[in-house]
């Protein structure tokens, strides 16, 4: 028991820290988790899945895996999917098939396995994964279309593989009793509709209860997570592998039913999903055993070849044919389809079945699955950045600043901002106080920004930070703290909400955002200076001109705001957060319009 405990200690260490090495360096986190796993399993020996939980793996595993997918299942707005110009739908009924077809000739004649193995593998193959996908396109700042593409394939083909698997397999195994092929896609298609309606019947139910006040707000969070469990579990019973069907079906039937339950407990899904694939994939990267590698053939480098450059980019490219997704978004699509925990668990599941039923190339699957989901891993992870700016479908070349309220200091705050070709964005419900920002081409947004069809008219993706300014407090707060769990708590801010703001005393500050400035001025602090003449000035930060000969030149009033450093994140000056400032940087202040000791080496003075 406590070998059992130090395992899943060392196997949640290892994942969870492969995650921040990940953000803090920017390396792909699918790579450091394999690389974890690998040397921690087979190579020191530290973790030997099978020994420490046994039969128990196989279960744990999959039903980790439905969680992941139905969490990403959850992320599949149809709204999203209006966007893809239907590529979705191509790559679903048309590269599936065409997938299949062409992986099965490379297993055949570049990988050298029998027909039967390499029609089934072929047919795994299909999957990339929301394991392995979600993560890249978390850390790759990629254009919006190819991004939905890439998750929506990711998500909705993981089912599709393990069922292409099954249907081979199936055929296979009933060959003798005379079984064709026909009846046996209508069996499995007739449990896939019952899996489907399983999966919808159990979103509709969580639906209807959850707005009603049948579930108490604290067990809505593990009601759900056991729900999807329990309709994995039964829909298996049904028909072995159709449970990933369920569960995805399941989340995207409660993704656009707009349940605002579901806002509540999005920080809890969403970290169990990150606990999970940390967990899952370091689990199975430990079980590689090294031995398998002695099997490697030089053909199985033609294969992989043959995978990358052949098989996915026909598959794409023939299926986007005559679509309206431009030439550079299909190329950088056709290139990334990285293979994850689905096409690993799935293969060696298969290889032991194949073995039982006589086939002898069934177990070269376990050693061509890791060779695939190494070399995609690496080749995708580390590519994908430079690909995605060579074929210039990346997005905003810098995130930028969203502004809720549109003010006279807000409006100036903006225009400092663009000076310096930092993208800023004005939201507002009033047209006629959205006026003076159109009249100088700011960006604007008019529109309430907590309405739901905001998410459709605004991509908040394009934004690193969100500072609320209108004249109502209270509102500032309610946005900050709204859009705390998307943006991050860190990089939401308003005014007010410092030592000194007497009104920022009546909400707690887990309810607010930061506070802009080290004093934390209140809204009415800022109108009453902006009425007295203060106003934003920048200055450069050089060798010669360090920050204390800067600080030393503005007034003794003044406040600094936020500095921005070249190719870096926006970093503001609060009353939680001091940045140190570097040679190269520039700093915004807000300070009076008299009484500054003037400097030579202020930026526009």
């Amino acid at each position: 028991m406590e070998q059992q405990a130090l395992v899943i200690a060392l196997i949640g260490a290892l994942g969870i820290g492969a995650q921040w090495i990940a953000w803090r360096t920017g390396w792909p986190a699918i790579a450091l988790m394999l690389v974890a796993g690998v040397i921690a399993g087979p190579v020191l020996g530290l973790i030997d899945p099978h020994r420490t939980f046994g039969d128990l793996l196989e279960p744990l595993v999959s039903v980790a895996v439905a969680i992941i997918l139905f969490e990403g299942g959850l992320s599949l707005n149809f709204r999203e999917l209006r966007r893809t110009d239907g590529a979705v739908a191509r790559l679903l009924f048309v590269g599936v098939p065409i997938g299949w077809l062409l992986g099965a000739l490379a297993c055949y004649y570049v990988g050298g396995l029998v027909w039967p193995v390499a029609i089934l593998f072929a047919g795994i193959l299909v999957v990339t994964g929301p394991t392995v996908v979600l993560p890249l396109l978390r850390q790759t700042n990629i254009a919006a279309r190819p991004r939905a593409i890439l998750k929506w394939e990711a998500i909705v083909n993981d089912p599709i593989g393990a069922l292409c698997g099954v249907i081979t397999f199936e055929y296979l195994r009933r060959a003798g009793e005379g079984v064709t092929i026909p009846a046996l896609l209508g069996s499995l298609l007739a449990a896939s509709i019952v899996a489907g309606l399983i999966g919808f019947g159990a979103a509709r139910a969580i639906g209807w209860a959850f707005p009603r006040g049948h579930v108490p707000e604290y067990l809505k969070a593990p009601v759900l997570l056991v729900a999807v469990i329990a309709t994995f579990v039964v829909s298996n019973l049904i028909q072995q592998e159709t449970g990933l069907l369920a569960v995805t079906v399941m989340g995207i039937a409660l993704a656009n039913m707009r349940l605002d339950s579901l806002r509540d407990i999005h920080p809890f899904k969403e970290n169990v999903t990150v606990l999970l694939i940390s967990g899952v994939f370091v689990l199975l990267s430990a079980t590689l055993n090294l031995g398998v590698l002695e099997r490697f053939e030089w053909r199985f480098l033609a294969f992989l070849f043959a995978l990358l450059f052949l098989v996915r980019p026909a598959t794409v490219l023939l299926s986007l044919a005559f679509t309206r997704v431009p030439w550079n978004e299909r190329l950088l699509v056709a290139w990334i389809a990285p293979r994850g925990i689905v096409a690993v668990a799935i293969s060696g599941l298969f290889a032991l079945r194949l073995g039982n039923l006589g086939y002898e190339d069934g177990s070269i699957l376990v050693t061509l699955s890791f060779a695939v989901v190494v070399a995609t891993i690496l080749a995708h992870g580390f590519s994908i950045g430079p690909v995605a700016r060579l074929l210039k479908v990346t997005g905003a070349t810098q995130r930028g600043l969203l502004i809720v309220g549109a003010t006279p200091w807000s409006n100036a705050l903006a225009a400092q901002l663009r000076q310096l070709d930092v993208p800023v964005t004005i939201c507002d419900t009033s047209w006629q106080r959205l006026a003076p920002a159109r009249r100088v081409g700011l960006p604007t947004y008019h529109g309430e920004i907590l309405a739901e069809a905001t998410e459709d008219r605004l991509d908040l993706s394009q934004y690193e930070v969100l500072i609320a300014t209108t004249d109502n407090e209270a509102y500032n707060a309610l946005v900050c703290n709204e859009f705390a769990p998307e943006i991050g708590r860190d990089n939401v801010y308003q005014l007010g909400g410092g030592a000194h703001d007497d009104d920022a005393k009546a909400l707690p500050a887990s309810l607010r955002g930061r506070a802009l400035f080290t004093s934390g001025h209140g809204v009415e602090e800022i109108v009453r200076r902006l009425a007295d003449g203060w106003a934003f000035r920048k200055t450069r930060i050089t060798d010669k001109f360090d920050f204390d000969t800067a600080r030393a030149g503005m007034a003794d009033e003044a406040d600094m705001l936020l500095l921005l450093r070249k190719g870096g994140p926006l970093r503001f000056f609060s009353h939680a957060s001091r940045p140190t400032p570097q040679s190269g940087d520039t700093i915004i202040s807000f300070g009076p319009p008299s009484g500054a000791r003037r400097v030579q080496q202020e930026v526009g003075e």
